[in-house]
């Protein structure tokens, strides 16, 4: 069996003193590699899981700032399509109010044009469809978004009916514009058409406002979230780099001092020779 190295009071005391200075090297390496004065619940269990509690919440957060952002896109997909409907349902009542004074084949040629325009309303209402929800090319669909989830805070979009037979708005023929009457009545349902259009346009760019100002708080509240747990566990660089060079001086110092340890016993037996 080997037997023991004993060390002197001064030796030992040596070793335990850059035991100890490594121990604070390897720590500040650590922190300076990572950026974090707090990885992991040993180093400090309360500040650790306070933190995770806030990172946390950020996480959660920032998958309903996703969901937020794809419904902005949606709505602003219906938005865009109104205004491009009120844009034909416009120029359709152009074509209308032509047709008063027109007869033969610009009449037809005019009845054509807006038949044509009336159709491409339907074209656009079906096309207007968004990771497969269209919110105006029919009524009985809503476009839901969470806002929270420790809260029932959301909001709830109900899809409308653009198509133009919910506008009122019906094919005509050159026969039936012949008559001034039917072109006034043309005219007037494209008037009403126009003002319904306004009303959901109203509508869809009140709710993207509204989504917008969630999406834009729910930034800034993420990183309140992150800041204030990063105050918790990030480490400050400046000094742990200053701490790296004081302990490397005391690593040095240390080593100094346990060679000085070992010169004086060297010493001691050299008075029994």
């Amino acid at each position: 069996m080997a037997s023991e190295i004993t060390l002197s009071a001064a030796a030992r005391a040596s070793v335990l003193a850059l035991q100890g200075t490594n121990e604070l090297i390897n720590r500040t390496n650590n922190r300076l590699a990572s950026g974090l004065r707090v990885s992991s619940p040993v180093e400090d269990a309360r500040v650790f899981f306070q933190a995770k509690s806030l990172t946390d919440r950020a996480s959660d957060l920032n998958e309903k700032k996703d969901g937020i952002d794809q419904a902005i896109s949606s709505v602003s997909a219906a938005l865009e399509t109104v205004e491009s409907i009120d844009t034909i349902v416009r120029q359709a009542k152009g074509l209308a109010i032509s047709a008063k004074s027109a007869s033969g084949t610009e009449l037809t040629s005019l009845v054509g044009q807006y038949n044509e325009l009336l159709t491409q309303i339907d074209n656009l209402a079906a096309d207007t469809t968004y990771e497969g929800l269209n919110l105006i090319n029919g009524t009985g669909s809503s476009l839901d978004v969470e806002f929270s989830n420790l809260t029932a805070s959301q909001i709830s979009i109900a899809s409308v009916d653009l198509r133009t037979g919910s506008l009122g708005l019906d094919i005509s023929s050159a026969a039936a514009f012949s008559v001034t009457a039917n072109i006034d009545a043309a005219i007037a349902e494209l008037d009403a058409a126009v003002e319904e259009l306004s009303g959901n346009a109203q509508t869809l760019g009140s709710n993207v406002a509204l989504l917008q100002t969630r999406l834009d708080f729910t930034d800034r509240y993420v990183g309140v979230l992150e800041e204030g747990a990063g105050k918790l566990t990030l480490a400050d660089i400046t000094e742990e780099g200053a701490n790296l060079v004081a302990l490397q001086t005391r690593q040095q110092l240390g080593i100094s001092a346990l060679a000085f340890a070992g010169q004086s016993e060297q010493q001691v037996l050299a008075l029994f020779r």
